[in-house]
């Protein structure tokens, strides 16, 4: 046995690394989803990622309950969100 006492257990999360270079650090899922259906609408957001959340009756409560347990799909949306994120910066508008 050590005499040195043992730290107390804390429920605390250590702080994530600062990423002041990374665009999606801090953004969530829904605000992703949010600002690509008001860019593009989701006709076109269906055509882009062709998944059936954004197809057959398209709402944000259903896009983000397939999203969070479907990793390729968020993946794709957070590719197309830096995309338009590209595209407003260079001001190339929609399509």
């Amino acid at each position: 046995m050590s005499d040195s006492p043992t730290p107390p257990k804390t429920s605390e999360r250590p702080e994530p690394p600062e990423q002041p270079r990374n665009p999606l650090h801090g953004l969530t899922l829904e605000a992703m989803v949010r600002a690509l259906e008001a860019h593009y609408g989701w006709a076109e957001l269906g055509q882009r990622i062709p998944v059936r959340c954004f197809t057959h009756e398209p709402s944000v409560n259903s896009s983000l309950k397939f999203l969070r347990k479907t990793p390729w799909a968020r993946e794709k949306v957070e590719g197309l969100y830096l995309f338009m994120l590209r595209e407003v910066r260079r001001g190339v508008g929609r399509g």
